[in-house]
């Protein structure tokens, strides 16, 4: 038991007095640098809305899902991360924020990078379209 003890000292109190007490962390305290280079990708976007099967009431990061608002959903960059949306087409772009995961892993490995809401779609292309050609820009 003793032992237990100084080991508690020596490893886990200096750690707790560090983090005074807060053992994990809150994601909404993170600050998100911007990359020192201007990361660029190419491929294919698509919408969702809250029609669309499968669609839950909530996104990823637990906000109330709204289909009118500038947002994506993508995968391995933060919540929260501003990314520039380009429309190869007609050159029209549209800031949004990523707010859900997706697209559907199944679609990723066909070229799809991310998926617009119903918003940020109409603003740089025609909801008929329902897949677009697009340049992604991480702000």
């Amino acid at each position: 038991m003793r032992k237990r003890s100084f080991l508690f000292l020596i490893f886990l109190a200096p750690a707790i007095l560090l983090n005074q007490g807060k053992i994990h962390a809150n994601p909404s305290q993170f600050v998100y640098l911007r990359p020192s280079e201007t990361v660029i990708q190419k491929g294919n976007a698509s919408w969702y809305s809250q029609q669309s099967p499968g669609i839950n009431r909530h996104t990823a990061n637990n906000e109330v899902f709204d289909d009118s608002a500038l947002t994506a959903a993508m995968w391995e960059v933060p919540f929260n991360q501003l990314v520039k949306v380009t429309n190869l087409a007609n050159g029209k772009s549209v800031v949004v924020r990523v707010n859900d995961r997706g697209p559907h892993k199944r679609f990723v490995v066909s070229g799809r990078i991310i998926d617009l809401s119903k918003q940020a779609f109409s603003t740089i292309a025609s909801l008929e379209r329902g897949l677009i050609r697009i340049k992604l820009e991480i702000l």
